[in-house]
């Protein structure tokens, strides 16, 4: 087979090793095992699925990419490597292998803080409309809404532990909802306000929101927490839908109590499937993101589900974890 000579990527491949880009004309990798392949994302499953199944994607910030190169001149001589392209400054690759880079994996610098995750299946495609499905508390935001708001009322303590347990998935959701929410009985709503006012946006956020937008993405909150919070980010971020539980209020002062039907693990994977159809999503584009015990069916019930910074639970139920990066490596889980 004949291949055009390139310039080689000197920041990531060993210097001493050429390059061949892989298109449709090239008719995939040549038996050479000496040599090093760049591809394109989309050109994985016509030209080298075949000859190299083991897929992992590597994301990293711009500042470690030399140690990077040096972890690379470990792998074996004959590999293929694909750049990944997103609208957002994190770094991401693509390296396909004939074998387990399992010894390699264990020997990458942890110290990074890059993302180091095998691929076992299709993704959903970046460029055609798709569904992603966020839990809001921990996952949209660096907070938990009602460890917040019972800061605020004066019982934080006595709430934060039994939210703990809960996303651990040691109490029942609904049981802890409940007892959580009875202490904020008494508490003025005004606090409600306030923390709206101040939510930390998780970073990332707003560009992985963007880039999914541009492509056609429907975007929804499905939240274990509060409606007050859920329509605020909808609104703040222009998202397609938000589910939550509703608190009861009466002149002014919460009565510790919610109203209607809870939102626990259940409903959030039902939002997935309803939404799904009520926008035509096509079959393989449904993503979703969580990091709770409670966000376990809703990732098993998408195409695609992601763990962020997630419980070891939520890790074994994923089809991927994010466990150093933010949300910018969204996207990057994505086949473009």
């Amino acid at each position: 087979m004949e291949t055009a000579a390139v310039q080689p990527l000197s920041w990531f491949l060993r210097d001493d090793i050429s390059v061949a880009i892989l298109s449709q004309t090239t008719g995939g990798p040549a038996a050479d095992d000496s040599k090093v392949y760049q591809y394109q994302e989309n050109d994985y499953l016509d030209l080298l699925a075949s000859v190299f199944p083991v897929r992992i994607r590597i994301l990293f910030e711009r500042e470690v990419q030399s140690q990077v190169k040096d972890w690379l001149r470990l792998l074996p001589a004959s590999f293929a490597i694909s750049m990944l392209s997103r609208e957002n400054s994190l770094i991401g690759f693509e390296i396909a292998a004939k074998h387990s880079l399992g010894t390699e994996i264990r020997q990458f610098p942890v110290q990074l803080g890059a993302e180091i995750i095998e691929i076992h299946q299709a993704l959903p495609s970046l460029r055609t409309p798709g569904l992603l499905v966020m839990d809001m508390d921990s996952t949209a935001i660096k907070i938990e809404c009602i460890d917040e708001l019972a800061k605020m009322a004066g019982v934080g303590e006595e709430v934060a532990a039994v939210t703990a347990l809960a996303m651990q998935g040691e109490l029942d959701f609904e049981q802890s909802l409940r007892q959580r929410v009875g202490k904020l009985n008494g508490a003025p709503a005004s606090i409600i306000d306030e923390l709206c006012q101040s939510l930390p946006l998780m970073p990332g956020l707003e560009v992985m929101i963007n880039e999914l937008k541009s492509h056609g993405w429907r975007l929804v909150l499905a939240s274990g927490g509060f409606s007050h919070f859920v329509d605020f980010l909808q609104h703040k971020l222009t998202l397609d839908a938000a589910f939550a539980n509703q608190l009861v209020i009466q002149d002014g002062i919460l009565q510790g109590e919610v109203t209607g039907t809870v939102v626990d693990a259940a409903f959030k994977a039902k939002v997935l499937s309803e939404c799904a159809q009520r926008w035509q999503i096509a079959p393989g584009q449904t993503l979703a993101i969580g990091d709770g015990a409670n966000d376990i069916p809703m990732i098993e019930r998408a195409d695609f589900g992601i763990a962020f910074h997630g419980k070891a639970k939520l890790v074994n139920a994923a089809d991927a974890a994010v466990n150093q990066l933010d949300l910018r490596a969204l996207v990057f889980l994505l086949q473009d």
